[in-house]
């Protein structure tokens, strides 16, 4: 047992602090995973000329 019992609960909570909460993963996987399905939609939808023609215009626009 430490001699001082407050500085094993500061490590803990400091060690809590540094991964974000559960919910906040859900989250994020739910919205990565929205991302991902909605660019699989439209990619089987108009296929991938738009894809490519986006890409090459984004290219274009920066590397002109």
């Amino acid at each position: 047992m430490p001699d001082n019992p407050a500085a094993e609960t500061a490590q803990d909570v400091t060690a809590h602090a540094e991964f974000p909460g559960r919910a906040t993963v859900l989250l994020m996987a739910a919205v990565l995973g929205a991302i991902v399905a909605g660019t699989a939609a439209l990619w089987a939808h108009y296929g991938t000329a738009v894809f490519f023609e986006t890409i090459r215009a984004g290219f274009a626009a920066c590397f002109g």
